[in-house]
């Protein structure tokens, strides 16, 4: 069986001939036929799925998208939630909950954006089946969403938008991650501003004195944590080098990346 789409501005003669009148019309035509069946089936993917398989003899299955969210239970939530390595956002919900169900794809997109932050957790919890979570949390309606930073496991209100634009700067601020709402790193990654801070004393410093502003510079490095940590090392790894090889090793670096 193939699926095809037709745009009714671009054929009109062609809809019009097998009494198109409204949007979306889905009609099914069987093989060696141009009589087609109209479709007054449901619009989700199971309905579609299960008149496909009546119409072609098919056994087709509905396979669901991989997802990055975290499914909590009372089996592993506190493990889970109350890790102090971990920042942890929990979206308590109810599936038969309308406003649930809406906020679904905007929270798997959130997820998605954190996926490669091993520090950062974006789970939910169905508060239905495991109303003890809920009580044990004060929620009262769905879905609320809480967060937990690695010193707070008491729990703080999520109380901003519900985009995944406001996610993602709410998480960034909480948990010092620097990703965009597609999960790429944005423009200020790699930057460490206590290390930039002493930057410009390095640069304009002559060779001699550069070496005493890089222990300044390790000091401040060795107090970093999480990303930041690892940016230092660079940070680190280019003064040295700029140190061994005198100033115009930058120049040729920048020209050479560029």
């Amino acid at each position: 069986m193939c699926w095809w789409q037709v745009d009714y501005d671009d054929h009109k003669p062609l809809c019009s001939k097998y009494g198109v009148t409204g949007f979306p019309t889905i009609k099914c035509f069987p093989k060696k036929s141009l009589e087609p069946k109209d479709y007054s089936g449901g619009r989700t993917v199971d309905a579609l799925v299960d008149f496909v398989n009546n119409e072609a003899g098919t056994r087709g299955k509905v396979t669901a998208a991989p997802s990055e969210v975290v499914i909590l239970t009372p089996t592993n939530f506190d493990k889970v939630v109350l890790d102090t390595s971990k920042v942890v956002l929990v979206e308590f919900y109810a599936p038969c909950c309308g406003h649930s169900k809406s906020l679904a794809p905007v929270y798997e997109k959130v997820a998605a954006a954190y996926k490669a932050e091993k520090d950062v957790v974006v789970a939910k919890v169905d508060a239905d089946a495991h109303s003890g979570l809920g009580e044990r949390y004060g929620v009262t309606g769905y879905p609320t969403l809480k967060f937990f930073p690695k010193k707070n496991k008491d729990g703080e209100d999520y109380d901003a938008d519900r985009t995944l634009a406001a996610f993602v700067d709410f998480l960034n601020e909480k948990a010092g991650t620097l990703r965009t709402t597609t999960g790429t790193l944005n423009d200020d990654a790699g930057k460490v501003s206590s290390l930039d801070e002493i930057l410009p004393d390095f640069l304009s410093a002559k060779p001699e004195q550069q070496s005493d502003i890089l222990k300044k510079v390790e000091e401040e490095a060795s107090k970093l944590e999480g990303a930041d940590a690892g940016y230092g090392e660079v940070y680190l790894k280019v003064l040295k080098s700029m140190i061994e090889k005198g100033e115009g090793y930058a120049k040729k670096e920048a020209d050479r990346l560029l």
